[in-house]
């Protein structure tokens, strides 16, 4: 098995791409070792020094690490834990999270929905690339306010105000009008 790396915009987050399907249903975040119990994974890269945060996209994981920590150091143990799962044939995570969501109804739930599919068709797509995720969080129809949540290499990358200020709230403005703000939840 060869797995190829990207660097991401994230200085401290690396992509690997082992050439073939990691989470191909729904992306998945851990950004601690307690939120990896239900992901052989997340839970086993937590075990290399100096690993902080793992994601898994659909063909992909990014591991971010620890600022103290040199990739050269980590690299080569974060690799052979991503081909010994992998190749354990094992399910790589346990069960579905499930999350409540918040539902909207009336003119809100239109805007909702128009949101959702900006972010799903133009904004994950190009983020899913550099390693990371933004998903919808809420939307406050009495300010206007998206609020979209940060994950993978997004989480913690030093470009990722300028993303969503410059680059996703100029959109959603754009194409929809109630939209005034976006903030990124923390």
């Amino acid at each position: 098995m060869f797995i190829q790396t990207e660097e991401t915009p994230n200085p401290h987050t690396l992509k690997f791409l082992p050439g073939q399907d990691v989470s191909a249903d729904e992306p998945r975040d851990f950004p601690t070792p307690e939120d990896a119990e239900n992901s052989l994974l997340a839970r086993e890269l937590f075990r290399v020094d100096g690993v902080t945060r793992v994601f898994a996209g659909a063909d992909y994981v990014s591991v971010t690490k620890d600022p103290a920590v040199e990739w050269i150091h980590m690299k080569p143990a974060v690799l052979g834990t991503i081909m010994d799962v992998i190749q354990s044939e094992r399910p790589l995570f346990s069960r579905e999270e499930s999350g409540g969501h918040t539902e909207y109804t009336g003119e809100a739930a239109g805007v909702v929905r128009e949101i959702k599919e900006i972010i799903d068709t133009r904004v994950r797509p190009a983020v899913a690339q550099d390693g990371g995720d933004i998903t919808f969080h809420d939307y406050d129809e009495a300010s206007g306010t998206v609020r979209l949540t940060m994950r993978g290499a997004c989480a913690g990358c030093p470009s990722s105000t300028a993303t969503l200020k410059q680059g996703i709230e100029n959109l959603l403005k754009h194409y929809v009008p109630e939209v005034s703000s976006v903030e990124a939840v923390l």
